[in-house]
């Protein structure tokens, strides 16, 4: 009697009634020293970019171009995030060091 309850777990997990959803994907970025590091990035629809801040100096994450727009607050410390949905390349710039201190992603 076991046995046919063992086969349908077989079966639910081959077809994917159990599969785990996957994480979604989150892509750093140091906001550091006058720069961005890394200054170009490529990322997946859905991805989440997140900015954290290091050093001392004031800085924003500002998009100039791009299918969407977004500007985190002036700030020292922390982080900020965005889950990019639209395909396309964002120019980014800190505003208050721009236009040296600028970076590019692009969303495929």
């Amino acid at each position: 009697m076991k046995k046919p309850l063992v086969g349908a777990a077989v079966a639910a997990i081959a077809a994917g009634a159990l599969a785990v959803p996957a994480l979604a994907a989150t892509k750093t970025v140091q906001v550091k020293d006058n720069k961005f590091v890394a200054s170009s990035i490529t990322v997946k629809k859905g991805t989440t970019v997140k900015w954290v801040w290091k050093g001392e100096a004031p800085h924003d994450v500002s998009v100039t171009k791009g299918p969407a727009k977004f500007k985190s607050k002036v700030q020292t410390s922390g982080s900020f995030s965005k889950k990019l949905t639209k395909k396309g390349t964002y120019s980014i710039v800190c505003t208050i060091h721009a236009p040296g201190m600028k970076m590019t992603v692009k969303v495929k």
